[in-house]
């Protein structure tokens, strides 16, 4: 008998309040009020990016976390991204992060927090500054699990990839279009939690206005199967993955995760 029990897959969306989801994820007529009690009783997890704009506060997350579980009665996993001034302005201190904790306590407490997200921009490259910088700011969070995503290629290296292990980082693994600028699409796993953002392969990527048009792409079935694929190959390296599609823009992620939901309890998977 194999004594591996079986990994643990959660599938969900960037954000949860995009309207282009009605009539699909949201039954017409639902109202924005109840969006997340809608969403949690069909999918496993959600990755909170309003976060990364403006604080989100302790009641914001009390109330999430009643729509979810008493509402709702799921379990749904949070993942939260963290403000813009920790990755971009670079201009976040110890005393924000541990601010950006204590407003997470509702979701703590609740057992209800998946990893939180770093998302640097094309423009953080592997300097010594930033290196120094990152590795201040990865101590700040320390207690908690943490995936990196990087946007520019200099980090996408083994030595890096070898550091996360060392410091059970979890390295965040990106579908990004085909693209010149982007790093290649990659399944990694540093930590026996992976995490996987699905940004689509829109080729229209640099001249988008927005993130919307940048993530205007519907996968296709047979991509939705070589992802699946690409996990099972990976199994033995993971207990839990979470994978977040960026793709909410008309309703483009309903689709592809109930395709991928599919190929990935084809797989033997435990997807939620």
């Amino acid at each position: 008998m194999d004594s591996n029990p079986t990994p643990r897959i959660y599938l969900g969306t960037g954000g949860y309040s995009d309207t282009d989801m009605l009539g699909t994820l949201y039954p017409a007529g639902t109202k924005k009020t109840d969006f997340l009690r809608e969403y949690a009783k069909q999918y496993g997890a959600v990755e909170i990016n309003s976060s990364f704009y403006a604080p989100i506060g302790q009641k914001a997350f009390t109330g999430m976390v009643n729509k979810a579980y008493v509402q709702a009665d799921s379990e749904l996993k949070f993942a939260v991204k963290l403000h813009q001034d920790f990755t971009h302005a670079r201009k976040g201190t110890a005393e924000h992060a541990q601010a950006f904790l204590n407003a997470l306590s509702p979701l703590i407490e609740a057992n209800a927090l998946a990893p939180l997200l770093l998302q640097f921009p094309h423009g953080f490259d592997r300097t010594r500054e930033h290196r120094l910088y990152l590795a201040e700011l990865v101590s700040w969070f320390q207690d908690y699990p943490l995936t990196i995503e990087f946007r520019h290629n200099a980090w996408h290296t083994p030595q890096v990839v070898d550091s996360f292990r060392q410091q059970g980082l979890i390295w965040c693994s990106v579908d990004y279009p085909k693209v010149s600028g982007l790093p290649p699409s990659r399944l990694i796993f540093t930590e026996r939690t992976g995490y996987l953002r699905m940004h689509g392969n829109n080729l229209n990527w640099w001249d988008a206005m927005s993130a919307a048009d940048r993530h205007d792409y519907r996968y296709s079935e047979a991509e939705m199967q070589d992802w699946a694929q690409a996990i099972a190959n990976q199994r033995q390296h993971f207990d839990t993955l979470y994978i977040f599609f960026q793709n909410t823009v008309n309703a483009h992620a309903y689709y592809n995760i109930a395709m991928l939901r599919e190929a990935l309890t084809a797989h033997n998977f435990d997807v939620l």
